[in-house]
């Protein structure tokens, strides 16, 4: 790996991140409170390190294929390290507890150690929300402009034509992309801040749950969550925006341009198949074991499913204590996540149809010894190539779970907590079941825990081998 080729792309990241820091900062400046400091702090520390970093002469020769995958794993490790620096400096949070929440804000994870978020300033909630935001932009043009030209990503398993653009191509199409996409997510997110408004959230609220909601992140304004406002309406806007947010984002813009293509979108499809699958399953078990009537079932099912499928982590009610049919749906849904290209976390809806469809075809081979069976997906045939990939991210992705968990369970934690805590963070979820359920955080872990999670979140988030890599030694050499 050549360093000076990855060092100044990180540092006009960091130099975005101290610019992004000016919203909080306004934010401060508006209600009179004295984190106005220490947010300026970190945006001088941020940008001074970022400018730095950036005049390193670069390789003329560009990013090849080692670089880029540096650049996405470490810089999403070191603008943490930066973006932490309001929540540590402010003294709201120790180092470890702060580089926590951070990475679970810039991954869209939504897992939180602070007990109660309602006594903080207004300054610091909005950073917490914003930097969701941020990492759900992050994450789509990532997912769909940058790793496919990396092949380490989830787009390229659905690609028509390749994997994506090569690397002397990346530039300019990812800009491309990433302009259109952004207007989606602008669009949505001025949607969704008008329509909570109506239902009588007051705008701060609005903006930082609609950030949240869009990244798929999960972090609230208040303790309760989503739940906190007892509101059918806020509920079904929430839901609808989780659920569009789960899907892919290259389908919203198609709509925008006149192209309604959801039901020809094969993942989609299957997408909301599982939704409404789950949603029916559990509404059946809470009628019958929880609330005694279909209406209440059926809304809070809707919410919970939808919440944990798209890796949300919003709650409105304490599925904790939801009857155990139900905890493993949402086990099983904290797996699957969202779609390709959506800002969604976990294995993705895509790969797990693969991964279905390529059992039959073992199966149906074993009936069938001379029969000769391609894996498509609609009227896509995926690759041999495609199929190891896919398979490989799935092993990797339960090799990872398995050891994670292993962890947890040495510190004697409860297998329950265990399992749910590295499912949660690795899936990108937030909240787990156990002692990381809904209406409690993981600030009462071991700080090493705490670490091992943290790195669940950054290996989920970034499509596991993006980050696995860095543990080869010839990774590092020049």
């Amino acid at each position: 790996m050549r360093t000076k080729s990855v060092l100044p792309i990180i540092g006009r990241i960091l130099m975005m991140i101290a610019i992004s820091m000016v919203t909080p900062i306004l934010c401060a400046y508006y209600y009179g409170e004295k984190e106005i400091v220490i947010f300026f702090i970190s945006m001088v520390l941020t940008f001074i390190t970022g400018y730095l970093l950036s005049k390193i002469r670069e390789n003329d020769d560009g990013l090849r294929l080692i670089e880029g995958l540096a650049v996405v794993s470490l810089g999403w490790a070191i603008i943490t390290a930066f973006g932490e620096l309001p929540f540590y400096l402010t003294g709201t949070l120790g180092y470890i507890d702060a580089y926590f929440e951070t990475m679970s804000g810039f991954t869209t994870t939504g897992a939180s150690v602070i007990n109660n978020v309602e006594i903080l300033p207004k300054s610091i909630l909005f950073w917490r929300a914003f930097i969701q935001w941020i990492g759900g932009m992050g994450i789509i043009v990532l997912a769909i402009a940058v790793l496919p030209a990396l092949s380490v990503g989830g787009m390229q398993m659905f690609a028509a034509e390749s994997p994506g653009p090569k690397l002397d191509k990346l530039k300019p199409q990812m800009r491309e992309t990433a302009k259109l996409l952004y207007g989606v997510y602008l669009i949505f997110t001025a949607a969704q801040v008008i329509l909570l408004m109506i239902g009588g959230m007051n705008l701060f609220d609005s903006t930082c749950h609609t950030f949240t909601t869009l990244a798929t992140g999960g972090f609230s304004t208040k303790n309760a969550s989503i739940g906190y406002y007892n509101s059918a309406y806020i509920d079904a806007v929430v839901i609808v925006f989780m659920f569009l947010s789960g899907a892919n984002f290259m389908l919203h813009y198609n709509l925008l341009r006149g192209k309604f293509n959801y039901f020809k979108d094969r993942e989609f499809m299957f997408y909301l198949a599982v939704v409404m699958g789950a949603i029916l399953l559990m509404t059946l078990d809470l009628t019958y074991n929880v609330y005694g009537n279909i209406i209440d079932s059926f809304r809070y099912a809707s919410f919970q499913v939808t919440s944990i499928i798209t890796t949300t982590g919003f709650a409105t009610a304490n599925f904790d204590i939801f009857p155990s049919h139900s905890r493993i749906i949402l086990i099983v849904l904290m797996f699957i996540g969202g779609c390709a290209g959506s800002t969604g976390g976990a294995i993705k809806n895509i790969r797990v149809l693969i991964i279905l469809k390529y059992l039959y075809r073992e199966i149906y081979q074993y009936v069938h010894p001379n029969a000769i069976l391609s894996v498509k997906v609609g009227e896509e045939t995926i690759q041999e190539d495609i199929l190891k990939d896919v398979m490989a991210f799935f092993i990797g992705y339960i090799i990872i779970f398995v050891v994670a968990t292993a962890i947890v369970a040495a510190y004697g934690i409860d297998m329950i907590t265990a399992i749910s805590s590295v499912a949660a963070t690795q899936g990108n979820v937030g909240p787990g079941l156990g002692l990381v359920g809904p209406t409690t955080t993981y600030a009462a872990l071991p700080v090493f825990v705490k670490v091992v999670l943290t790195f669940c979140m950054w290996v989920g988030r970034l499509e596991i081998f993006t980050v696995m890599v860095l543990f080869i030694p010839d990774f590092w050499k020049e």
